[in-house]
């Protein structure tokens, strides 16, 4: 009987309230330092560019997938107006590819906080498939 009301009741929310509902009723069943729920919607996902011309061979072996990065809108670069550098405890590692640049460029420009994340590092002579990263919009 509770499981079928709890469907109706998740049935009838909107997909953020059933994932607030679903952590609060996770955070209820469990103790406070086995719960931590954040939500985010990923907006893309994307190797990083200019792997070979920036830093990231130097920082190569502290770099951890998971590891959080910044990103920094540079409107004033020669080469892209929509260039979004990415960086790593300060370091600049490379960019968001310019295909990929668009909305985190204009997302950045009206003082959307991001969030980026290491996803996947590989040892590979190919420089754009050394890091791949994740860039989210927390709700």
């Amino acid at each position: 009987m509770t499981v079928h009301m709890d469907l109706r009741i998740i049935a009838g929310m909107s997909i953020k309230y059933c994932v607030c509902f679903g952590a609060l009723m996770l955070a209820l069943a469990l103790p406070a330092q086995a719960v931590q729920v954040s939500e985010r919607i990923l907006l893309q996902a994307s190797p990083l560019a200019g792997f070979q011309y920036h830093s990231a061979k130097q920082v190569w072996d502290e770099l951890r997938e998971g590891d959080a990065l910044t990103l920094v809108r540079e409107p004033d670069n020669a080469y892209d107006p929509r260039a979004v550098k990415v960086l790593w405890h300060g370091t600049m590692l490379g960019y968001v590819p310019r295909r990929d640049n668009e909305a985190v460029a204009r997302l950045l420009d009206r003082g959307t906080v991001l969030e980026a994340r290491i996803t996947r590092l590989v040892k590979t002579r190919n420089p754009w498939q050394r890091i791949l990263f994740e860039v989210y919009v927390p709700l």
